[in-house]
């Protein structure tokens, strides 16, 4: 199952938003950038650097991403936040890409496990 579109971060303006309030935490895998939502849900967003790789690397990172958010999102908080991938991203299983993001978003007290 996929993160649903409702939920991704698409405008540039959304973006800046986003990078403009400069509250960020970040572990060995990736760096999150948070605000709070105006929305009644999270959004999300996932950015990889072409220094990780070709295109078919970075979708494929970002589709590892996206697939980990979904079952950590019934205890996401309202957040909009923008991921982004570090070096090293792209040689992780699922299950570490989904190990490493919830220590982030953990980290972060944007994931609150019950």
């Amino acid at each position: 199952m996929a993160l649903k579109k409702a939920l991704r971060i698409k405008k540039k303006r959304d973006f800046d938003n986003i990078f403009s309030a400069r509250k960020s935490t970040a572990n060995k895998k990736f760096i999150v950038y948070e605000i709070p939502s105006q929305t009644t849900h999270f959004r999300a967003a996932v950015s990889v650097s072409k220094k990780i790789g070709n295109a078919v690397a970075r979708n494929r990172i970002k589709r590892l991403v996206r697939h980990a958010l979904v079952p950590l999102s019934s205890e996401l908080s309202q957040t909009d936040f923008v991921i982004i991938c570090r070096q090293g991203v792209e040689t992780l299983s699922f299950e570490e890409v989904q190990k490493n993001l919830a220590h982030v978003l953990k980290v972060s007290k944007i994931y609150k496990k019950v």
